[in-house]
């Protein structure tokens, strides 16, 4: 057995690091300065400064900027720093000393001499803390959390505090769904036509951090009641080649490669980003449904076995150009594929009144192959000017999508002894194309004001075309394929949005404040092109934001804050297509939709202290006209599941995130989110209200041991939740992760277990007038995996 030995220097030193590293906002002192070529004069832009103590520990560090300058807080104490720069010799500087009395020092502009000889290789290491809280939001590092390696984007979601994702891939904040995913702060294919299930095609590799932005200012666009999840891509900059490159495999079958490569030279950094996977995810569910109709009890129990089976990829590429040093031009592409084939077998057992009373059975199966490539092109500006923060930046994306889905459906029809009764059977094909064009523009200006004060403003306007061409058909007497009435359309989304906001900030004292207000207008129209039903939708809003902050000490501070957010209705919930994979349980949209409001208020306190950090909130969120699905069933056990405006939702909650290290190898996390929600749906049916208090927790331990060993413990529940119409289940479930450094430290070997206990079940109950549904699904069983990782120059 391995004894980890305690070190207090190496401990305090890392929790130093831990504290400058991942909240600057709250260090007790600066250094700056300059770094340029002695010969040239040429400013050297990301050149490395690491910062030391007397006793040579790592205190702090950075890399310099275009115009080759460079800001690093730190603590108060003595320092010396260290500049390095691949083909140039490195430079030490003498002692410097901050303190209350001097809280900045300036090392002026420092020459690198030209290295004469060609220089060897050198690793320098340094360690990212897993998250980085400030009062506004919270940046996942999410390449230190060992549970993400050989997953994928939803893979590294689940493992987000405040952040829960259901077996199907939906993806809730706080409690809610009405969350708006960005990719580079930009809308994305990925969480297009499929939702957040979409980011099962991107492999956590190919991902740097996310940002959780719970009450968004003016300056992010106002979709999204429970705030916004902002996932940011790879890209890398530093001078000369560096990569990474990532092998998986698993069970059940789960292959993938993935690679990202940088390359920079003088005024342009090239940088690809590729991944590969191909998967096998079987999945299960069960469903108890009773139906009462003229004094009889209609029973039907329902069991499903299947598999998807498919294999994506995706590569992201792309260059920045230096016009200056203070004018970057970038340029990327993003092309993405998957292929995939679903096959279901569902059993149903018909009862009338009791389970003694058996009528039949039912056999069904799907078979669907399905294709989705898309691709999204990318050109961005950024102009930094003299005055540090005064900054314009402008964005061009264009986005295409496109799927196409091929099912077959045959059914089975049996009686009480097994008999085949084959007049009911049935033949069934779903022939359904999905298209996407999006266009965006956004032009953000960022102004100093005075010593503290800052002014934002920006325009941004984006123009989205969907197209869902659909037909149902079923096999007659005769062997024809004959459209089903009402399943043979095509609908057309048509979506203009123009936004524009400013927002205002400054300082005084130990208050920070800063308003902003933004304005969008919608113009939204729905098509039925067959039978040419039009329903066009304009609407103007405005949307304040507010947020107030007092620092106590550099440890201590509280934000007050307030947001306005709108959640509109877009494709699937308008798309009248009606899913066929389940020939009693049909989901569709609903092209009557409004969109809901919500008002948003949260109160952030966040402490710091000798081990650890404590990170609180207290926020209540008033919802009108809230979308929410709601499931009937006629009178022969046939659901069908629309989602509809509700009168509205009112909800309040706290949550705490915890960090805390009582030894240099053991660090835990911890995040707490209780709340409360009353739900009206009266509007819909008088007994549609539900009043309920829920809980998400996750803890996690992680353990740095000898010999380059990592060992890491996630515990997750999300407990047991009302819903309009019913109850979903509480879900509990485990992760393990280990990892070993090999080959000098370049690679790594890391081994997961995700869902050890192969728990994470979605399990429900829905209540109608005539009806009562009770459903257990698994659509993603425990996965075992190892991966292999390695690092080249970085």
């Amino acid at each position: 057995m391995i004894t980890p030995k305690f070190n207090f220097r190496l401990f305090l030193a890392g929790f130093t690091c831990f504290l400058l590293f991942s909240l600057p906002a709250f260090s007790q002192g600066k250094l700056q300065g300059k770094i340029q070529d002695q010969n040239s004069k040429q400013a050297l832009s990301f050149a490395s400064v690491a910062v030391y103590s007397p006793s040579d520990s790592l205190v702090g560090g950075g890399i310099t900027e275009e115009n080759g300058s460079f800001t690093i807080d730190l603590p108060f104490g003595k320092f010396y720093a260290l500049v390095e720069f691949m083909g140039f010799e490195s430079f030490k500087s003498e002692l410097f000393e901050l303190s209350r009395s001097g809280i900045q020092v300036d090392l002026g502009t420092i020459f690198l001499k030209s290295s004469a000889e060609d220089l060897e290789e050198v690793l320098v290491q340094g360690e990212k803390t897993l998250m980085e809280l400030s009062l506004d939001k919270r940046i996942f590092n999410v390449g230190k959390d060992l549970a993400n390696a050989g997953g994928t984007a939803t893979d590294i979601l689940m493992n987000l505090p405040s952040v829960a994702v259901d077996p199907e891939g939906n993806v809730r904040l706080r409690g809610s769904s009405n969350v708006r995913i960005l990719i580079d702060g930009k809308p994305s294919g990925l969480v297009s036509f499929k939702g957040s299930s979409g980011l099962r095609q991107l492999p956590a590799n190919l991902v740097e951090r996310v940002e959780v932005i719970t009450n968004p200012s003016a300056r992010y666009e106002a979709e999204g009641m429970a705030g916004v999840i902002n996932i940011i891509l790879k890209k890398d900059n530093k001078q000369g080649f560096n990569g990474s490159f990532e092998v998986i495999a698993g069970t059940p079958l789960n292959l993938g490669f993935s690679a990202n490569l940088n390359y920079r030279k003088n005024r342009i950094n090239w940088f690809i980003n590729y991944g590969f996977a191909r998967r096998y995810q079987p999945y299960v569910s069960e469903q108890y449904q009773e139906v009462y109709e003229d004094g009889n009890t209609l029973i039907l129990n329902q069991a499903n076995s299947g598999e998807l089976r498919g294999w994506n990829n995706n590569i992201r590429g792309g260059l920045d150009y230096f016009f200056s040093e203070q004018s970057v031009l970038t340029l990327s592409y993003l092309w993405r594929r998957t292929d995939g084939r679903r096959i279901t077998d569902i059993r149903y057992d018909d009862y009338l009144n009791s389970l003694d009373n058996f009528l039949g059975y039912s056999l069904r199966r799907q078979d669907e192959k399905e294709k989705e490539p898309n691709s999204e092109i990318a050109l961005n500006y950024k102009r930094s000017f003299a005055e540090k923060g005064h900054e314009l930046t402008a964005t061009f994306t264009y986005l295409n999508y496109w799927e196409n889905s091929d099912q077959l459906f045959t059914e089975f029809r049996f009686d009480e002894n097994g008999q085949a009764i084959p007049e009911e059977n049935l033949v069934q094909t779903s022939l359904n194309d999905e298209f996407e064009n999006q266009y965006l523009l956004q032009v953000d200006y960022t102004k100093p004001l005075g010593t503290e004060g800052k002014f934002e403003t920006g325009i941004r306007t984006s123009f989205r075309e969907m197209e869902n061409d659909f037909i149902v058909s079923q096999e007659n007497e005769s062997g024809d394929l004959v459209p089903l009435p009402g399943l043979d359309n095509i609908f057309l989304y048509n979506e203009n949005i123009l936004a524009a906001y400013g927002i205002l900030g400054n300082k005084t004292g130990n208050w920070s404040y800063q308003a902003g207000l933004r304005a969008e207008h919608t113009d939204v129209e729905t098509i039925l092109a067959e039978t040419n039903e039009r329903n066009p939708r304009k609407y103007t809003n405005l949307f304040p934001s507010a947020h107030l902050t007092y620092n106590i000490s550099e440890e201590n501070a509280f934000q007050l804050s307030y947001s306005r957010r709108v959640r509109r209705p877009v494709y699937n919930d308008l798309s009248p297509y009606v899913t066929f994979s389940d020939q009693r349980n049909f989901f569709s949209g609903n092209p009557d939709l409004d969109p809901e409001f919500t008002d948003a208020f949260e109160l952030g306190h966040i402490k710091y202290f000798e081990k650890g950090t404590l990170f609180s909130t207290a926020y209540f969120r008033n919802t009108v006209d809230k979308i929410e699905r709601i499931r009937t069933v006629n009178e022969e056990g046939f659901a069908t599941t629309l989602p509809y405006n509700l009168t509205g939702e009112q909800s309040f909650g706290l949550e705490f995130s915890a960090d805390y290290r009582p030894v240099n190898w053991w660090k835990l996390d911890l995040n707490l989110n209780f709340f409360h929600a009353d739900i009206d749906g009266s509007n819909i049916q008088a007994d549609f209200q539900a009043k309920t208090t829920s809980f998400l927790a996750r803890q996690t331990s992680r353990f740095t041991l000898e010999g380059g060993w990592d060992l890491q413990l996630r515990t997750n529940y999300d407990a047991r939740q009302k819903t309009a119409q019913g109850v979903r289940k509480g879900i509990f479930f485990m992760d393990l992760s280990a990892s070993k450094q090999i080959l000098d430290e370049r690679g790594r070997l890391i081994f997961t277990v995700n869902d050890i206990l192969n728990s994470r079940r979605n399990r429900f109950i829905t209540e109608g007038v005539n009806f009562y549904t009770e459903g257990d699904s698994q659509f993603i069983r425990r996965q075992i995996n190892l991966t292999f990782s390695f690092r080249v120059k970085q």
